[in-house]
């Protein structure tokens, strides 16, 4: 009754129009509130049955559209129809042995199916069927309303490289606008702009821009009598520097000035021969491999001799560290020697596991590993912080997919490929993942044998495209599309 009264109350206060309103939504309620509450649950039921039935009635429509049958079918689809798998470059790819050389269209749409979920890593999750939408469904719609209202490039790779198969394709190579046959002694990219430097045995250096396609030459540099051992960009990517296989000149061409600079004689170097070099990745020095154990540092500015250091033994490779302050020397006996740059003083002497002498050596663009390449075809991936502290480190893991002395080793500018070759036997050329380091099973095709001996290999600036040089003197150009930049 109390709570009537203040009903009574609060009414008496309402204008005319509220309380003729409220008699035509909620009827007159006046002598029983309790017939109010009753009516509006009632109402909430009623949603509630009527949504339900909806739902029902949604769901059996679902199911009612995935069981039409189709109007007219077609009897010969029906039939096990056979495809020549040999008919097709790229089906006689996915052929596992000479006994399929034919297959079914079933056995052909479940090998395309598994080619691609290998590829991708297992299956995507928009092509996971039976998938219903969670609560969490929401909020990725709003995100989606989000980026539809917005605009700008959103197409990119995902952050880290795949294991397993490398997407790549096979360009025109490199130096195809001045062919030649003599054997390709380096290739290199430029490190600021869209080139590449092929240098042969037939005494020319070669600048090609790169596009995939075409790749027009730009400019060609004859050496006369000077046939090439190895020619290297400096850091800035303003000169080249070359060398020959039976000579103590080195060559310094300047691309600004269009001139070519022979260094005749560096004083206080009494090598006979000048042939293998190394330049520091900041600019700073030039590194010259010498006979009985030698290494030479030069001012890369002046060319002037720095000075020299020393390990028993043949130098057999050497690399700097990723910092410049640090070089690396592979010995003929199969150890390894790590220099300070700047007091060249030996901070530490380790030897390579198993191998009896070294063949090349190369370290990875964030410091973090150092490969080395042995006459048994292994190349052993170590920690870097392993080779400055201990004599006898372990290998974080040992490559063994040669089987010939490995001459070329090379990490691409992310750190996530190591490219490992030998020139000693055609096709002997391995890309390995890293960190896994497992090597990507689609490289190179064997079948076609178009790699031949590998001599010199190297990756662009942002790894969008990898070179090899062979004997026969070609620059093979691949374009690796993981990675959306030059």
């Amino acid at each position: 009754r109390l709570r009537q009264r203040n009903r009574l109350t609060l009414e008496e206060d309402k204008p005319a129009v509220e309380r003729c309103l409220e008699e035509l939504v909620f009827g007159d309620v006046e002598d029983n509130e309790d017939a109010l509450l009753r009516r509006l649950q009632g109402s909430r039921v009623q949603v509630q049955e009527d949504s339900g039935d909806s739902e029902v009635e949604n769901e059996a429509k679902d199911n009612f559209l995935f069981q039409k049958k189709p109007v007219w079918v077609d009897e010969e689809d029906e039939n096990d129809e056979m495809v020549d798998m040999l008919s097709n470059r790229f089906r006689k790819d996915m052929m596992k042995n000479a006994s399929e050389s034919k297959l079914s269209k079933d056995k052909l749409q479940k090998r395309l199916k598994e080619e691609f979920q290998h590829a991708m890593g297992g299956v995507p999750a928009w092509a996971e069927t039976g998938k219903r939408k969670t609560s969490s469904d929401g909020e990725s719609e709003e995100d989606e309303d989000d980026l539809l209202q917005r605009t700008g490039n959103f197409i990119s790779t995902s952050a880290s490289l795949p294991k397993g198969i490398l997407k790549v394709k096979n360009c025109l190579h490199a130096n195809a606008e001045r062919p030649t046959t003599a054997r390709i002694s380096s290739v290199q990219f430029h490190p600021c702009a869209q080139v590449v430097m092929v240098a042969a045995r037939d005494n020319a250096v070669s600048l090609f821009q790169v596009d995939g396609k075409t790749n027009p030459k730009i400019q060609s540099i004859y050496l006369e009598k000077f046939p090439i051992f190895k020619a290297c960009f400096s850091a800035t990517g303003e000169e080249v520097l070359a060398t020959s296989i039976h000579s103590k000149v080195l060559y310094v061409y300047d691309m600004l000035a269009g001139k070519l600079i022979p260094v005749h004689q560096v004083r206080g170097l009494k090598e006979k021969i000048v042939r293998s070099f190394e330049v520091s990745p900041d600019g700073s020095f030039l590194l010259i491999n010498g006979v009985a154990g030698y290494l030479h540092l030069l001012s890369m500015k002046t060319k002037e001799l720095i000075g020299s250091m020393k390990i028993n033994g043949r130098v057999a490779a050497s690399t700097f560290s990723s910092d410049s302050k640090k070089l690396y020397a592979s010995s003929g006996d199969g150890e390894v020697y790590v220099w300070d740059v700047n007091s060249r003083k030996c901070l530490n002497r380790f030897v390579d596991e198993g191998s009896l002498y070294g063949l090349s050596i190369a370290t990875s663009r964030n410091g973090q590993y150092v490969a080395c390449g042995s006459n048994c075809g292994v190349v052993n991936i170590y920690n870097q912080d392993s080779c400055l502290q201990e004599t006898n480190p372990k290998p974080i893991k040992a490559i063994m997919n040669l089987v010939t002395g490995v001459t070329s080793l090379s990490f691409n500018p992310t750190t996530e490929i190591l490219a490992i070759a030998s020139e000693e036997m055609k096709e002997a050329v391995r890309l390995v993942h890293l960190p896994s380091c497992t090597v990507f099973s689609n490289f190179p095709v064997i079948k076609k044998k178009t790699v031949s001996l590998v001599h010199t290999m190297d990756f662009s600036p942002r790894s969008g495209y990898f070179a090899l040089g062979n004997e026969k003197g070609k620059a093979l150009l691949y374009r690796l599309h993981h990675y959306s930049e030059f």
